[in-house]
């Protein structure tokens, strides 16, 4: 039986994707991931297989369907997130790291809900590996909290369900348009406040 295209085969029998194809791979999900960020439920794959230079059987080789591509690049969007987390988890300064991604992800939200909401419109779920690097992300912003409180820098009767919850709502104000640039920083001063230790 030939091997998908795309793919050849190891000593072993075992597929291995093609270079070129690894790296249409990327160029598709690095296009459909500014695509979809900016235009939302109303981009198409038509447009992103035409900026990426690829036919579109290419971007359905790579993705069988617009919900398993966004899916990818909702994935590797929470992935790129939690590491950055991560590397902040040593910094010297556990305030201004926790504050510093805090306003990461605002900024970062409309793009992020634009693909999200692109992808239930294509009738993905959020489920699955999305969900999982969601949640794989909030777990190091909670790490980032926690370090943070150790310090004295963050009030201590706070908890992280709290916290996220006021991190979503300034991220959705953020997307929906409700927050200039001046607003937002002015609304993150107020949430900053809000978290300080108390007198």
């Amino acid at each position: 039986m030939s091997n998908p295209p795309g793919r050849r085969e190891t000593g072993g029998g075992v597929p291995v994707q093609r270079a070129d194809a690894r790296a249409n791979r990327v160029r598709i999900l690095d296009v459909a991931e500014e695509v979809f960020g900016k235009g939302g439920e109303s981009a198409s794959t038509e447009e992103v297989a035409r900026l990426a230079g690829v036919g579109i059987a290419t971007v359905f080789r790579h993705f069988p369907t617009k919900a398993a591509l966004l899916e990818a690049v909702l994935v590797r969007r929470f992935d790129r997130l939690r590491e950055q987390a991560e590397t902040l988890l040593d910094a010297a300064d556990p305030g201004k790291a926790f504050a510093d991604f805090f306003r990461y992800l605002v900024a970062d939200a409309p793009a992020k809900i634009g693909i999200a909401e692109a992808l239930l419109d294509a009738g993905g779920d959020g489920g699955g590996e999305a969900a999982q690097a969601s949640d794989e992300l909030r777990r190091a912003f909670g790490s980032l909290l926690r370090r943070a409180q150790q310090a004295g820098v963050i009030r201590d009767d706070v908890e992280l369900p709290e916290v996220y919850a006021l991190l979503a709502g300034v991220s959705r104000a953020a997307a929906d348009g409700h927050l200039d640039e001046e607003g937002r920083a002015q609304v993150l001063t107020i949430v900053f406040d809000g978290l300080a230790p108390r007198p």
